[in-house]
């Protein structure tokens, strides 16, 4: 009896190394300011994402979900498969630029959003919101409420949030469409999120 003990501790001993080191994921879900629209893929703050976590966190494995052209209603629609997938520890919710652009309705936007972290959240991951804001095509009103959004979602589930991605970026660092960031731009994109993203990776 005391041998097969000794061997089961020896194999925990064996085990608990490896199973420390194991990857674990994070689920990059957004659209096109997270999939680098218009610049190469290495260049992107999520590539640039997984070089800084190279060095200091190597256990984490970025995975970039992300489509250019994705409203939240279409990622509600992917959420459950991603999750399934690819198990995060963090997922990183990036959606609702292009609804904003689209006009879609303040409720819609915040009730798939709503859904999509739920459904984070119900698969154990941890979750970052980041938020986004939109020119004033449709007005003053309809902005003001597009960007209290984030900081609502963010009380409700009591999860972390950037409270706008693109903080700090000129204007001569966005694309000709002046609507996606350039290369140039995503060390401070990636400088914005990271503060709120490594206390979750503790």
């Amino acid at each position: 009896m005391k041998t097969l003990l000794k061997i089961v501790l020896l194999l925990a001993t064996l085990v608990q190394p490896q199973a420390a080191q194991a990857a674990q994921n994070i689920l990059v879900f957004g659209d096109s300011l997270s999939a680098g629209y218009g610049i190469a893929r290495d260049d992107s703050w999520v590539s640039l994402l997984q070089q800084v976590l190279n060095k200091g966190h190597p256990r984490f494995k970025v995975v970039n979900a992300s489509i250019s052209g994705e409203t939240t209603s279409g990622g509600l629609r992917r959420i459950g498969k991603a999750l399934r997938e690819h198990n995060p520890a963090v997922v990183i919710v990036e959606l609702g630029a292009n609804d904003g652009l689209r006009g879609t309705a303040i409720a819609e936007t915040e009730k798939n959003l709503n859904r999509i972290i739920l459904q984070a959240k119900q698969s154990k991951a941890k979750v970052l919101l980041l938020g986004i804001r939109i020119p004033p095509n449709y007005g003053p009103d309809y902005t003001k409420q597009f960007r209290a959004l984030y900081s609502r979602l963010s009380r409700k589930h009591n999860i972390a949030l950037v409270p706008f991605m693109l903080n700090g970026i000129p204007p001569d660092q966005f694309q000709a469409d002046n609507l996606h960031p350039n290369a140039a731009a995503q060390p401070q994109i990636l400088k914005n999120v990271l503060p709120e993203l490594m206390p979750l990776l503790r």
